[in-house]
């Protein structure tokens, strides 16, 4: 898809999408996200944040997994809503990038052994992003995001703000451009 181009996307097609914060997206608890949309229906949206990594662990947020197998499981910011509640998430890319696999806000013990499977990605949010129905529909005519298929180097990537602008890069040539430029303009 080229800058500015709409995405013809059906709702169907959107859950297990990423949505990349347009450039021009300033809004700070968006600016330069990469959103993990786990469901997408009429009724509205969810995902999760995928670049605000908090420096923590699950074990040094709560003292209830410091002694168990999740202890170090990395925590992030999933978004501005319920930013108190704690969701956890694990998925695995499909062998030779054939499909991704997510398990969405799953208990503590599905997560203790989703870990011990080779290839399963694990983390803990803070809160999540979502949208009432027809809100994220509108932000996407507004071209308030870019809808991006999960790619199977998606684990390879830092989890920060480099994550945006590697996915939003590897789009299209014109992206790459938007994505670098500075905050302030006046230093291009």
């Amino acid at each position: 898809m080229r800058p500015g181009a709409k995405d013809s996307t059906s709702e169907k097609e959107l859950a297990g999408s990423l949505l990349l914060a347009h450039p021009r997206l300033r809004n700070p608890s968006f600016r330069r996200t990469v959103i993990l949309l786990s469901s997408h229906t009429s009724e509205g949206a969810m995902g999760v944040v995928m670049n605000r990594p908090l420096g923590r662990t699950l074990g040094s947020l709560n003292t209830a997994f410091a002694l168990s197998s999740l202890a170090d499981v990395p925590v992030f910011s999933g978004g501005p809503v319920q930013k108190d509640q704690v969701i956890l998430c694990a998925w695995q890319i499909q062998p030779e990038g054939e499909g991704f696999r997510l398990y969405f806000g799953i208990d503590a013990e599905k997560a203790e052994h989703l870990r011990t499977m080779g290839g399963m990605e694990l983390r803990a949010f803070l809160g999540y992003s979502g949208w009432s129905g027809g809100q994220l529909e509108s932000e996407l005519d507004q071209e308030s995001w870019v809808v991006a298929p999960i790619g199977p180097n998606l684990l390879e990537l830092e989890a920060d703000e480099g994550l945006w602008r590697g996915l939003l890069s590897a789009l299209d040539p014109e992206w790459r451009i938007l994505a670098d430029e500075p905050d302030d303009p006046s230093v291009n």
